[in-house]
């Protein structure tokens, strides 16, 4: 299984790394895993509109659906068989961030795993006969940062797009009273989400934490694009909201 793992996803993404390496015009490793990192989030796009979509569409169900909940609460069956009418009516996927989640997973282990080992002669032993080898590797981020070693910077960085990211996208409500066990959570994970991320990165290799820098950053990025594209596109959004005050 983890050999499956390593031909299927380490394996390609350190190649592209060694890739990308080679490609710069002066040897840096750090913006080799930037220019990665991006590569990939620009792939897993689409799914991220999907799932933000999805959950834009779900808040403004949220009435009905605890209208739902609460008229059918002594039937299991016939609330299951509401709420499945109910996103069907709507187009929209329930599941969608989780499985996000799980498209994310496996390759998000795998550049943990490309970045935290980095390029070294025995990584070196993975790459493909027709990527040449680097003579050399230098290990830092344009010559300021030592990815070999922790960074309290690139983890202070990270840590606060994190933050941003998540305050994005929650959406934006008048009452916190009124939301459920599960909203009220979110939204206390926008704090513990950072702290968190201190305490990881705290014990890793600065390569990991400029990834997560990356990605965090891309996230603020394009969660300001979704919510503009919701904005701009929300005739659905209107349409719901039009039925659910008409009933």
């Amino acid at each position: 299984m983890a050999n499956l793992f390593n031909q299927i996803f380490y394996q390609p993404l350190f190649n592209a790394l060694v890739i990308l390496y080679d490609f710069l015009p002066w040897p840096d490793l750090g913006i080799a895993i930037i220019l990665l990192t991006i590569f990939i989030r620009l792939v897993l796009l689409p799914l991220f509109y999907k799932g933000a979509k999805d959950q834009a569409i779900l808040q403004r169900l949220a009435p009905r659906i605890k209208e739902i909940q609460k008229t059918h609460k002594e039937n299991k069956e016939e609330q299951a068989k509401a709420m499945f009418n109910l996103y069907k009516e709507h187009k929209v996927n329930p599941f969608s961030q989780f499985l996000l989640l799980i498209v994310q997973l496996p390759v998000l282990i795998a550049l943990y795993w490309v970045f935290s080992r980095g390029i070294t002669p025995e990584s070196l032993e993975n790459l493909y006969s027709f990527v040449s080898a680097p003579g050399t590797v230098n290990n830092s981020f344009l010559g300021l940062i030592d990815l070999s070693k922790k960074n309290i910077i690139v983890i202070g960085l990270a840590a606060v797009a994190q933050y941003l990211q998540a305050r994005l996208s929650l959406p934006k409500i008048k009452n916190t009273d009124d939301l459920s066990t599960t909203e009220k959570m979110s939204r206390q994970m926008s704090y513990l989400g950072p702290v968190m991320t201190v305490f990881f990165l705290a014990y890793l290799p600065a390569a990991i934490g400029l990834y997560w820098l990356t990605t965090s950053v891309f996230s603020v990025i394009q969660q300001v694009i979704i919510n503009k594209k919701l904005k701009v596109s929300n005739e659905q959004l209107i349409a719901i909201d039009k039925k659910l005050h008409s009933k």
